[in-house]
């Protein structure tokens, strides 16, 4: 099967980034990336927002509920909402003006909060969305501070543990490198590139020191789920979503990741798709990806990018 027009028969939210990174198509790409605020999951989304720009009355979502301003941010993100058009707009702005950590006496929601992987999705979301400025300086203070000797992120209490996670770590990578993709925008710091620069690097050597997924004492696997490709991902991190963070960076790729490509090849179908992981826990609004065992239109999308971006570059060790 031809698995480019497979996937170009996608809602537009994946449509406009299969012209983007593997058709090389940037005019066909503005077209269809502006299909998402008005048409299929982007708009299904944007209109479950309230008045007050809360989604389901809740800022992160208890007990695992996808239904929340910061997961549904999240996802919109990921879908490459383009908060130029009106619909985005007046969704951010609501955000902006109405949003607040009621348990951080009242911080407005670009301001973030105390735990690491909620703060880089947040930083993530402001560069992404042009909401940078004191809140994103308060979210990077934070972060550099909180910065582990090994060079990752933990969202547990420094004095419980010492030792960063993989998910923490990916997170905060991704809301860094945001904000220096968004270098010159209004609200962007540049006193603050060079550290975010180097915290980024330290971040990103911790997970290459294991290859992304392994044990730097055994060699093992950290965890299966590592291995299990769902979107979205939320706050979990797994192989192919760090994979195409590297792949986004936009640097050559590490040969240190030769084994992680591995692992994300082996789960290529014989007809050149993957299937869809288990879905990661929580009440969501509705599903944007095939059910588990199915062909993903958004694993085989990340996953034919990665190999393009690694096999354009790559020296094996």
């Amino acid at each position: 099967m031809d698995v480019t027009e497979w996937l170009l028969d996608a809602d537009p939210a994946i449509a406009w980034q299969v012209h983007r990174d593997l058709r090389g198509d940037p005019a066909a790409a503005a077209v269809e990336r502006a299909r998402v605020a008005d048409e299929g999951w982007g708009a299904q989304l944007l209109a479950l927002q309230d008045e007050r720009g809360y989604w389901h009355d809740a800022i992160y979502g208890k007990h695992g509920d996808r239904r929340s301003v910061m997961w549904s941010m999240q996802t919109l993100l990921r879908f490459g909402l383009d908060p130029a058009s009106p619909a985005a707009h007046r969704a951010i702005e609501r955000v902006r003006d109405g949003v607040v950590w009621h348990e951080w006496g009242g911080r407005p929601f670009f301001h973030g909060e105390v735990e690491e992987c909620v703060n880089g999705g947040v930083l993530a979301a402001a560069a992404g969305f042009g909401e940078l400025g004191p809140g994103s300086d308060r979210i990077i203070g934070v972060l550099l501070d909180d910065q582990l000797p090994d060079g990752g992120w933990n969202c547990e209490p420094r004095e419980e543990s010492e030792r960063s996670s993989f998910d923490s770590t990916l997170c905060v990578l991704e809301g860094l490198l945001a904000y220096e993709q968004a270098a010159g925008a209004p609200g962007f710091s540049p006193e603050l590139a060079p550290a975010v620069a180097a915290a980024r690097a330290r971040g990103e050597e911790y997970l290459l020191e294991r290859n992304l997924f392994r044990r730097r004492s055994t060699g093992e696997l950290v965890q299966p789920g590592y291995a299990n490709f769902a979107f979205p991902p939320y706050w979990f991190y797994d192989v192919l979503r760090a994979l195409d963070h590297f792949r986004a960076a936009g640097t050559a790729p590490d040969p240190r990741i030769a084994p992680a490509i591995d692992l994300l090849t082996a789960q290529r179908t014989a007809d050149g798709r993957w299937l869809a992981g288990e879905p990661r826990e929580g009440e969501v609004f509705f599903a944007v990806d095939a059910p588990e065992g199915e062909p993903s239109r958004w694993n085989t999308l990340r996953a034919l990018r990665v190999l393009r971006w690694f096999e354009g570059g790559a020296t094996r060790a």
